[in-house]
């Protein structure tokens, strides 16, 4: 029987951009994450805060047991701000992995892949690229920060094999000047799968452009409560019936394309 909670160590945190913190955190959980995508639910040790905090992966190392998180904070008042003060050996109760993530058995060596993030949903398709790269595709990953002080894991995509990275700043900071649908009008070829997560807006414009594509996945975004399907309260509405809900916890994070009604 799959294990899906445990108390997991804090094994290092540092803030790696502007309000952005990097946990690494380690336990048997490690062992049951297989798909790229999925999230963690984080318990906050402020008692007053009694619900916990989605927070995706962004990676995972399994020998080591370890696995990795990136997670914007809010002011103090907020659960990511107690989170991003947790000290190495600190416990954390975690439920996960949880949720639908990213398919990745079907990309075969010749596929065409086009990755497109924004912001602090970045993080997850680092993990994806990280599965596709053993397949031998070709990656075009496009990324989108507001600003080069918010910019993330440059270096961890640009390591890996047939990547082609492009970087878009709303102020033009870095790479660029413009959001990331900019970069998404220079793409020449046709992709055979995209994989997308970021902002209502940027994923709207990605579920538009690309909407006659069988296989886009998209992955939502949504304030959680239960985080395992039971409350209903992170729901989308299904394209093909719109009487049924879309539960983002349990049915997604990732859904195809064209489930969705963006």
């Amino acid at each position: 029987m799959s294990q899906l909670q445990e108390m997991m160590t804090v094994v290092s945190q540092r803030e790696v951009a502007y309000n952005i913190f990097e946990m690494v955190l380690k336990g048997t959980l490690v062992d049951e994450m297989d798909l790229p995508g999925q999230f963690l639910h984080l318990a906050v040790s402020n008692g007053a805060m009694l619900l916990r905090r989605p927070i995706s992966i962004s990676s995972w190392d399994k020998r080591a047991k370890t696995c990795t998180i990136l997670y914007r904070i809010g002011d103090e008042t907020t659960g990511t701000y107690e989170l991003s003060k947790l000290e190495p050996g600190a416990k954390v109760d975690i439920m996960g992995p949880l949720g639908n993530g990213f398919p990745v058995a079907e990309v075969t060596s010749t596929d065409k892949i086009l990755i497109i993030g924004g912001g602090i949903g970045v993080p997850p398709l680092y993990e994806l690229a990280k599965q596709l790269e053993k397949t031998g595709c070709q990656m075009t990953i496009l990324l989108g920060f507001a600003s080069e002080n918010v910019k993330i894991l440059e270096n961890e995509f640009s390591n890996l094999k047939n990547v082609t990275l492009k970087i878009a700043t709303d102020d033009g900071s870095y790479g660029t000047k413009g959001h990331v649908g900019m970069l998404m009008n220079e793409i020449d070829f046709e992709a055979d799968a995209l994989y997308t997560c970021g902002a209502p807006a940027m994923l709207k414009a990605v579920a538009k452009k690309y909407d006659q594509l069988e296989r886009l996945y998209i992955s939502m975004e949504s304030r959680m409560a239960c985080g395992i399907g039971a409350c209903y309260a992170c729901v989308e509405h299904d394209k093909e019936d719109e009487s049924h809900a879309l539960k983002v916890c349990e049915d997604g994070p990732v859904f195809l394309g064209k489930q969705l009604s963006l």
